[in-house]
C-alpha cells in the first residue's frame, strides 16, 4: 500500500488517540482550548521528535513503512517526512490490527512529546 495512504489513515487515528487523550484528561476544558492543546501533539515537528525516540525500538516492517517521499505545506522538509513516515506506521499498525504495538507507541509518543514541552 502506498506510504501516503498509510500516513492518511495513521493521521486520523492519531489525531483521534490524542483528542481521547486529552479529553480524559481534562474533562472540564473547552473545546478551543482542547484543540489547542492537540496541535503540540500532532504537528510535523512533533511527530519528527517522536519517530526519532522510538526508531531504534521499531522493527524491520515498522522501519519500512515509516518511509515517506512527499513534500511540506507548512512544515520543515526533514519534520514534514518523518511526521509523514510516523503517520504511515501508525496507519499500518491499525490496518495490521496490531493495537496493542498501536497503544505502545502512541503512548510513548505521548510521553516523549509531553516531555519536550
Amino acid at each position: 500500500m502506498s506510504p501516503l495512504v498509510l500516513a492518511y489513515l495513521g493521521d486520523t487515528v492519531f489525531e483521534s488517540h490524542i483528542r481521547e487523550y486529552l479529553i480524559t484528561k481534562n474533562i472540564n476544558k473547552k473545546v478551543n482550548d482542547l484543540h489547542k492543546s492537540a496541535v503540540k501533539y500532532v504537528n510535523a515537528k512533533a511527530q519528527a521528535t517522536i519517530i526519532h525516540n522510538i526508531e531504534d525500538q521499531l522493527t524491520e516492517d515498522e522501519l519500512r513503512n515509516q518511509k515517506s517521499h512527499t513534500s511540506p505545506k507548512n512544515a520543515d522538509i526533514i519534520d514534514y517526512k518523518h511526521a509523514t513516515g510516523f503517520e504511515a506506521l501508525i496507519g499500518y499498525l491499525y490496518l495490521d490490527k496490531n493495537y496493542e504495538r498501536l497503544e505502545y507507541i502512541i503512548s510513548e509518543g505521548i510521553k516523549i512529546i509531553e516531555a519536550n514541552m
